[in-house]
């Protein structure tokens, strides 16, 4: 029996919120989790939505990336 273990190259997550500022919070605490398996923010989307009531609705997309310094050694 062999273990292979590979390392996470790209990573992109989807967040969903009723407000910014949760969002904003879990978009903090995942890139605090993604530091200790060496990934970096590439990019960040976000969009809002306003439903007919008034509502507003917050989603946003980061795309996570093998840190440059890993990269080269990997």
């Amino acid at each position: 029996m062999s273990i292979q273990l590979e390392m996470i190259e790209d990573k992109i997550e989807f967040f969903e919120g009723t407000d910014l500022a949760s969002i904003e919070k879990k978009i903090n605490e995942q890139i605090e989790y993604n530091k200790a398996i060496m990934l970096e923010v590439a990019s960040v989307s976000h969009q809002m939505h306003i439903d007919q009531s008034g509502k507003k609705y917050f989603s946003a997309v980061v795309h996570f990336k093998l840190k440059k310094a890993m990269q080269k050694g990997y």
